[in-house]
C-alpha cells in the first residue's frame, strides 16, 4: 500500500484592500451585507476592494445619494494592484464626517499608475457613505 504525500491546502489570497485576511473574511463580508463599515477607513478599503472585484452594487450602495452616479463603469484594461492609506481625520464613533487620504495603485493596459485622493465620508442613519473626493498631485 502506497502513501501519497499530503499537499498543504492552498493559502487564500489576501484581500485587495491590503489586509492579510482573505477577501471572503475581510471586505467580502461587507460586500455581501453581513456587516457594515465602522469607520471611513474601513469603508474606503472596502470600496477599493469593490473596484478590484468589480462589485458595482456595493459601490452604489455605499455612495451618498446626493453625489452617487447612476452606474459605475469598469474599464476592462484596468487592474487595481495596491492601496496605501496615508491619513485619516475624524470618523470615530463621535463624528458624523471623516476623510481618508489614500493612494490607489493600478495598471492600465499593463502600464502602472496611481490615483491619489482625499475622500470625504458622512455618517447617514448610522452608516458611513462616500461623498466625494479631491485629487492630489
Amino acid at each position: 500500500m502506497s502513501r501519497r504525500a499530503r499537499r498543504p491546502a492552498p493559502t487564500p489570497a489576501s484581500c485587495p484592500c491590503g489586509h492579510s485576511q482573505p477577501y471572503e473574511k475581510c471586505c467580502g463580508r461587507l460586500h455581501r451585507g453581513e456587516t457594515a463599515a465602522t469607520t471611513p477607513e474601513e469603508l474606503m478599503r472596502s470600496r477599493y476592494s469593490a473596484f478590484a472585484v468589480r462589485d458595482e452594487a456595493y459601490l452604489l450602495r455605499t455612495w451618498h445619494l446626493r453625489t452617487r452616479p447612476p452606474r459605475v463603469e469598469f474599464d476592462p484594461a484596468m487592474r487595481w494592484v495596491g492601496l496605501e492609506i496615508e491619513e485619516t481625520t475624524e470618523g470615530s464613533a463621535f463624528h458624523s464626517t471623516g476623510t481618508v487620504t489614500f493612494r490607489a495603485r493600478y495598471t492600465d493596459s499593463g502600464r502602472p499608475d496611481s490615483l491619489h485622493e482625499r475622500s470625504r465620508f458622512e455618517r447617514v442613519d448610522g452608516s458611513w457613505l462616500y461623498v466625494d473626493g479631491d485629487f492630489i498631485d
